[in-house]
């Protein structure tokens, strides 16, 4: 008796289960993107965020420390800054981005990376030495 009330809870629990995932593995719907935050820890990471900018920067021929390079249709992006020695970084490539970087104080660096289509991201930077990137993918 008791392996027929175990058996049975054990299939009314696969079942659930099933039907659970069967719900939440439904098609990924348009407009969709996921986001990813990279922020240094600590002045390794951060020294080695810089010397990565620095290089995109080299291979880009970026010569006022801040870019904005868009590959595709209907793509907005902006830098807005105040203060000394920020860097901002904006590439997009596909359609319908729309990405904007603001940094207030001195040397802040930032990348803002969209790619795919229709991601959204507006990045502020407040303070002195900030460091980050973002890297949207959007379907």
């Amino acid at each position: 008796m008791i392996r027929t009330v175990r058996k049975t809870a054990t299939a009314a629990l696969a079942a659930t289960v099933l039907a659970t995932a069967a719900l939440a593995s439904a098609p990924a719907h348009a407009n969709g993107s996921v986001s990813v935050h990279v922020q240094p820890r600590n002045a390794d990471e951060e020294r080695a965020m810089r010397a990565g900018f620095a290089i995109y920067s080299i291979v880009n021929s970026v010569r006022s420390g801040s870019s904005i390079r868009q590959n595709g249709n209907g793509n907005s992006g902006g830098i807005a800054q105040d203060g000394r020695g920020n860097q901002g970084h904006v590439y997009q490539r596909g359609n319908g981005h729309n990405g904007t970087i603001t940094q207030n104080g001195n040397n802040n660096s930032y990348g803002l990376f969209q790619f795919g289509r229709n991601t959204n991201a507006n990045v502020s930077q407040y303070g002195n030495g900030g460091t980050g990137a973002t890297f949207q993918f959007g379907w």
